[in-house]
């Protein structure tokens, strides 16, 4: 076999090369270690992108083996593109993902989030799943006022939610939920979180592991162009002053073409005659290439002339490291090579036979009759070198959890707070966002944004069995305590799948954080994956896919550390899912909490902190056994039909919550709550400001018909299980929020805060 030669208009190797590449000197040693020779700069790149931390993950590997299914798949080579769960026993599954597509939405924002539209459904049909449903977790700097920051977070945000939109529309995927925020912390750098949700027949899940000695290599979907070169390595630094300069690195979209290939590629893998499938995401073909390689313990032989192209000069480096949307790459069944090919063509698709699986093991690249690179498929997907970085609490920590509220003044109006409250932009209604998505689209959406605290799908194939999904993290939270932070952001993503009825099954991640090679971040992201993996054990709810995303600060500071769980949860046969919306005139409203609880404050991390008072302060707290018990009820009162209504307390307090199930319900609501319910630990009563607009966890508000067989039962429930039902009112056909006499709001006061703030912010 000859040596690989470094094509004339190449430059030539050398240590400050790599260095421009990103990979550093001790890498640079290992790779000609490996190779037992100089790499030519094809191979060069390819190592670079590969041992990026984007593909590579070389500081968060050894941190993600805390989440005990990453660990088990990752000693057994069974690491997929996406996660999966049983749908009950329908002999369905549920396939679902979450990835990040940040740094390229801070430089082109509408193809950056609209390609990781496409980039994360391509991971769940290549599973041999059919997309269902797409879920997102955005965030932006405040969008807020006229300063050039705030002009630009606008524009951010409403490209951002565009390209979403668009992407999503066209391609025919539901966009059903997500959670949208927004804090001074993402100025500059957004966070653009996409998660997708497929079905697959259980015994019928596609497998990226190439199989077969002599098989043949079929490229399908679009031509190949320059868009996305280095797109992996530059996800992998902090984005600054010269990020806009990488604008080619970013993809362009066609969801057209998607939606063509989503079809082909289900028909061909009905078929039986594909063997092995993966997408050509980050880092393209040698991404394609060397992992479903070194999954099935083969090699790949491939020569570049052969791959579809939409530009022209295209030389080997530029084929490799593209990464052009909408294309895969398939192993297939010797002998079937023409049917398999026929079905992509019929779909009008590229199919290009590029290569064929050796048993040498090594990637080979020819560019013709020159080879180009010869790498240990392994060395390039498994062997990147990994690194136990240097951790160190930050010094905030320590001043921020040790702060004193007990001077904190009173409002001079609670109605005032709470018109504030709704109208922040992280609170505030996003029907301006989800009403740019297709909601019904495969009309399977049972509980659309806005009525429920997690959407709701009907699952055809499945006989209608419903499943639930949602995504959450208080960032905030996060900032001040990243284990307890992550820690509750599953906690309330289970808490909102049990408001709908849903059994938490399994979570996916998309783990956002500063540079980890500076101490202070790495820390933060150790112990926010401490705290998830905990917490993910302790629901049952085991990590089955995810994604991390560092590098995510500007000269200007980091993010908070942002770790987001997207869940799904199944609704048990026969239960119908349950609303946030207040239903009926008279309707008893409870307050659920643990037993015990009456003296937490919430007011660590709060939103009413943060608007009302300047501060992000405190220590947000969790007690994980009693927040599965207030689950546990909930879930109970709605498969027995207990309830008219269910919504969590989350950001901006329970009062919060009241007004958004009365708008969501066009019902207004008399609050009559005792203070002596709610009394701090010295015997002192608490200020009515943290009664209303704390946010302390497992509170959920529930509704039941006043004087019934289902009201005893509920209440004989939260017994049994240690959870605490407060009365705290009626809900009344009066048009109006009336708290005690401490704030009395009509709902037309309410609807325009909540409802107009981000139209009336964007212009629109």
């Amino acid at each position: 076999m000859p040596t690989p030669v470094n094509a004339p208009e190449y430059p030539e190797v050398t240590e400050t090369v790599a260095r421009e590449m990103g990979v550093n000197a001790s890498e640079y040693a290992q790779i000609q270690d490996v190779l037992g020779r100089v790499p030519t700069y094809t191979e060069l790149g390819m190592y670079a992108v590969m041992w990026s931390e984007h593909c590579g993950y070389k500081y968060s590997r050894p941190v993600l083996k805390l989440f005990s299914e990453y660990k088990k798949a990752q000693e057994s080579g069974a690491l997929e593109n996406a996660g999966s769960v049983p749908l009950g026993d329908t002999g369905w599954g549920v396939v679902f993902k979450m990835e990040s597509h940040n740094h390229p939405s801070a430089v082109e924002p509408f193809q950056g989030a609209a390609t990781g539209v496409g980039g994360i459904l391509r991971d769940i049909f290549t599973m041999g799943a059919r997309p269902v449903a797409s879920l997102n977790s955005l965030r932006f700097g405040p969008i807020e006022g006229d300063d050039p920051t705030a002009i630009r977070n606008r524009y951010l945000f409403e490209h951002v939610v565009s390209g979403v939109g668009s992407y999503g529309n066209c391609v025919g995927v539901a966009t059903v939920g997500g959670e949208i925020y927004f804090d001074p912390c993402y100025n500059g750098n957004p966070l653009v979180n996409a998660m997708s949700i497929g079905i697959v027949k259980l015994d019928s899940i596609a497998s990226a592991k190439a199989k077969g000695i002599g098989n043949q290599v079929l490229y399908v979907g679009s031509s190949t162009g320059r868009d996305g070169i280095h797109g992996a390595t530059f996800a992998s630094v902090e984005l600054s002053e010269e990020s806009e300069a990488k604008r080619p690195n970013v993809q362009c979209g066609d969801p057209f073409m998607e939606k063509l290939l989503i079809e082909a590629t289900l028909e061909a893998l009905a078929t039986g005659g594909i063997v092995g499938i993966q997408d050509m995401g980050a880092a393209g073909l040698t991404c394609g290439t060397s992992e479903m390689s070194a999954k099935g313990s083969l090699g790949m032989t491939i020569d570049i002339q052969k791959v579809p192209r939409r530009e022209t000069g295209m030389n080997a480096y530029e084929v490799l490291l593209s990464e052009s949307q909408e294309r895969m790459l398939a192993v297939v069944e010797k002998g079937r090579e023409e049917e398999v090919a026929a079905v992509f063509h019929k779909w009008g698709l590229n199919a290009a036979y590029i290569g064929v699986t050796t048993e040498t093991g090594n990637v080979q690249v020819w560019d013709g009759d020159r080879l180009e690179a010869d790498i240990p498929a392994k060395s390039l997907a498994d062997e990147c070198p990994t690194y136990y970085l240097d951790a160190a609490e930050p010094e905030y920590i320590a001043q921020v959890q040790s702060a004193d509220f007990s001077a904190l003044p009173e409002p001079e109006s609670y109605g005032d707070v709470l018109l504030k409250l709704l109208a922040t932009p992280s609170i505030a209604s996003k029907r301006w966002v989800w009403e740019q998505y297709d909601t019904m689209v495969q009309t399977q959406t049972e509980i659309l944004p806005g009525r429920g605290d997690a959407a709701v799908l009907g699952i055809r194939e499945a006989n209608g069995r419903k499943i639930a999904a949602t995504t959450d993290c208080n960032p905030r939270f996060c900032y001040l305590d990243p284990f307890v932070g992550a820690q509750l952001a599953v906690a309330e993503a289970a808490r909102n799948l049990s408001c709908v009825g849903a059994v938490p099954a399994a979570l996916t991640d998309c783990l956002n954080f500063p540079s980890p090679e500076k101490p202070a971040g790495f820390w933060q992201f150790r112990r926010a994956v401490e705290g998830m993996a905990q917490a993910a054990d302790f629901f049952k709810t085991p990590v089955v896919s995810g994604n991390v995303s560092f590098y995510n600060e500007t000269p200007e500071g980091a993010i908070y550390p942002t770790p987001t769980v997207g869940m799904v949860g199944v609704i048990p046969e026969g239960v119908e899912p349950m609303g946030l919306a207040f239903q009926n005139d008279g309707d008893l409203i409870y307050l659920l909490r643990p037993v015990g609880t009456e003296g937490a404050t919430g007011i660590a991390g709060s939103e009413y902190l943060y608007r009302i008072h300047g501060r992000a302060e405190g220590k947000p707290e969790l007690d994980l056994v009693a927040e599965a018990s207030v689950q546990k009820v909930v879930r109970e009162a709605v498969a027995g039909a207990l309830i008219q209504s269910a919504h969590d307390c989350a950001e901006g307090g329970f009062m919060t919550a009241v007004a958004e199930s009365c708008l969501a319900g066009n019902k207004g609501a008399e609050i009559r709550f005792a203070i002596t319910d709610f009394v701090a630990n010295d015997g002192s009563d608490l200020p009515w400001s943290t009664v209303m607009f704390g946010e302390s966890p497992s509170r959920i508000v529930v509704t039941v018909k006043e004087g019934t067989a289902e009201q005893s039962t509920l209440l004989d429930l939260c017994e049994q299980n240690s959870v605490e039902a407060v009365f705290i009112g009626q809900v009344k056909n009066n048009n109006k929020l009336d708290a005690a006499g401490l704030l009395e709001l009509s709902l037309d006061q309410l609807r325009s805060a909540f409802e107009g703030a981000i139209p009336k912010i964007m212009g629109k």
